[in-house]
């Protein structure tokens, strides 16, 4: 993988880019010159950990032909307090499932990924972070 950062011609943020030239604004805050406003990286990371978790689940699903009409993850996430590095502390996941799923199927789909397969999970955890989950079903 290759990843290359540049400042933005107006210097309040930078531009990420991956190999196939996607792009990502992660926005620097006021104290370091920047607009103070967009994602910045710790919030990248939560949100890394809501798309692979993401992936995972909706995969499991579809191999277990349920019918998923929507699919939402909320994440509320508490950094160390008063630390440099402020590490993530913990996160708490609902993982909320909309169609014809079946609740059990839903709830082991959120545990493997988050147990197995999840790798921004499993870095998050090897790091310290408490990452609990619950899962809701509407059909």
């Amino acid at each position: 993988m290759h990843i290359q950062l540049n400042l933005a011609p107006d210097a309040s943020h930078t531009v990420v880019a991956d190999e196939a030239g996607t792009e990502v604004s992660i926005y620097l805050p006021e104290s370091a010159g920047g607009a103070g406003t967009g994602i910045r990286p710790m919030q990248m990371l939560i949100m890394g950990l809501a798309g692979c978790s993401a992936i995972d689940v909706l995969m499991i699903l579809k191999k277990q032909r349920q019918e998923v009409r929507d699919f939402r993850i909320d994440i509320d996430a508490e950094r160390e307090p008063n630390k440099e590095p402020s590490l993530w502390q913990e996160a708490q996941l609902v993982f909320r499932v909309f169609g014809a799923v079946d609740v059990e199927k839903a709830e082991k789909a959120v545990a493997l990924s988050m147990e197995k397969y999840c790798s921004v999970a499993a870095t998050l955890g090897a790091a310290g972070a408490n990452l609990t989950w619950r899962v809701e079903v509407e059909a």
